[in-house]
């Protein structure tokens, strides 16, 4: 499912449901990458590093899922404990998404956080600019949070924060033209990547999969209270 490149980034939060019924941290992983200095204007993608490997943390994962499952079968065989599954699956799926998300991206020196900050900037069409406020909104983030990703993307020369002809409080933050090159090469990656993952499930199996997908996060967002 698409990251954002919609989102393929963007978070509604329901990784904390399947936090909260199995104990998985589904959070996303940082790239433990150090800071780089600012790519030229011409730059596109770096080597791949080697010995990166955040799939094991998705084995990890999957292995993590089976195994609460089968305890709270074993220590409370009197309950239903099917919803540990469910829920345990989700945070599996959504830790496996972000590692091999996180994976396509190391030839371009970024992680999910910051390519998620480059397709929102992308997919608002030219000029490629927003203020920190609608990024926030379009992200779910917190400001400190995307304080972090700009300072980083900044400092690559993938983004400018300029400051607003009519009110020089406000800033807004810019694609750079190797920002855009960067994000343009990325995006098509990505996708590739995701989609390759769904290839199984054939065009049937994906549609019945966003439906029900869909049918859950509403009953979700619409449960009282």
């Amino acid at each position: 499912m698409a990251s954002n490149g919609s989102s393929a980034g963007s978070s509604t939060g329901r990784p904390e449901l399947a936090r909260a019924m199995t104990g998985l941290d589904g959070g996303k992983m940082g790239s433990g990458k150090p800071e780089t200095e600012d790519k030229p204007e011409t730059a596109v993608a770096k080597p791949q590093r080697p010995g990166r490997r955040p799939t094991a943390k998705a084995r990890a994962a999957r292995d993590q899922v089976d195994a609460i499952f089968s305890q709270w079968r074993a220590e409370r065989p009197d309950i239903d404990t099917s919803p540990v599954q469910i829920y345990g699956l989700i945070a599996r799926i959504q830790i496996q998404c972000t590692a091999f998300i996180e994976e396509a991206l190391v030839p371009f020196d970024l992680t999910r956080g910051t390519f998620d900050v480059l397709t929102a900037l992308r997919r608002a069409g030219t000029p490629y600019c927003l203020t920190p406020k609608q990024l926030v909104q379009s992200l779910l983030l917190s400001g400190a949070g995307l304080t972090s990703r700009l300072n980083k993307l900044e400092s690559q020369n993938l983004i400018a924060r300029l400051a607003e002809p009519s009110d020089r409080r406000t800033l807004r933050v810019q694609l750079t033209a190797a920002g855009e090159a960067v994000i343009n090469e990325a995006i098509p990656r990505v996708f590739d990547v995701q989609r390759s993952r769904l290839q199984k499930l054939g065009d049937d199996g994906q549609k019945r999969l966003l439906a029900e997908l869909t049918r859950f996060a509403e009953a979700i967002d619409n449960w009282p209270g």
